[in-house]
């Protein structure tokens, strides 16, 4: 398929298309989820849990980040990359601007941050710089103990207000797109028809604007045994990998996934 770009995930945004992202951590699996379908590949801070066998994403470092996201540009073929900034990677905004600089020269298209309104002088001054931004929100996995666990955000009226009220301010500093987790399905909706930039969930139900999983989860792996709610095992019926990712994207752009049973409820 031809590269992805910004143009295309708004292109898509416009016409109804959902968008299918997807972690990613090496060349082989960039290859192979790209070269089915996948337009996104999410170099997530994941990969403390699911690879370095961590119980929380907060010991991933800068170099961790750069190292797999330069493995995934050499097996991409033309999906759009994204790398998340490590947990304090963007405490103050000569370290954001600093390590968006390396994830960029590793080969990211774009970086994502965890936050909220907070976020936005940085998302100016790195979208100034030429450096897309993602805004993750609703659960972000690096606040996690500030959460007291694993818990769906946006449920109460007065926080569902203020992640959209984020939502549109993030917009409005250059925010070039949104990913909401654990988010109420209605809200999400809500927030991806509030914003002209491309909203992507994952536990978000399926309003809005594309889907992300992590890659083992899609293939029915798990360190833990647990399997999140929003999780769906894609390698049930499949004769191999490449099908499986296939399936994914097939049932995003469906809108078969999420089903009801994925998503939350406010």
């Amino acid at each position: 398929m031809p590269d992805v770009t910004l143009t295309t995930l708004q292109g898509m945004k416009r016409t109804g298309e959902k968008i299918a992202m997807l972690t990613c951590y090496d060349a082989t699996f960039a290859r192979t989820a790209s070269e089915a379908g996948v337009e996104m590949l999410l170099i997530g801070d994941s990969l403390g849990m699911v690879l370095q066998g961590h119980d929380s994403t907060l010991p991933v470092s800068v170099a961790d980040m750069a190292y797999h996201t330069a493995s995934v540009k050499r097996g991409n073929r033309g999906a759009m990359i994204v790398a998340d900034m490590p947990f304090m990677a963007n405490a103050t905004l000569e370290q954001t601007l600093n390590n968006s600089a390396e994830l960029m020269r590793a080969g990211a298209h774009m970086v994502k941050l965890e936050g909220s309104a907070w976020l936005a002088e940085a998302v100016g001054q790195l979208a100034e710089r030429g450096i897309p931004v993602c805004v993750h929100m609703g659960l972000t996995p690096q606040a996690v103990n500030l959460f007291g666990g694993y818990k769906v955000q946006g449920r109460q009226e007065a926080a569902a207000r203020r992640m959209l009220e984020d939502a549109r301010a993030l917009e409005g500093a250059g925010a070039a797109m949104l990913l909401l987790e654990c988010v109420p399905s209605e809200l999400a909706t809500r927030i991806s028809k509030a914003v002209a930039i491309p909203v992507i969930g994952i536990g978000a139900g399926s309003g809005t604007d594309g889907q992300v999983l992590v890659l083992h989860d899609l293939l029915g792996l798990s360190l833990t045994g647990r399997t999140p709610r929003f999780v769906k095992n894609f390698m049930q019926g499949q004769a191999d990998i490449p099908s499986a990712i296939n399936a994914y994207v097939k049932a995003v752009k469906a809108v078969e996934f999420p089903a009801e049973e994925h998503g939350f409820s406010a």
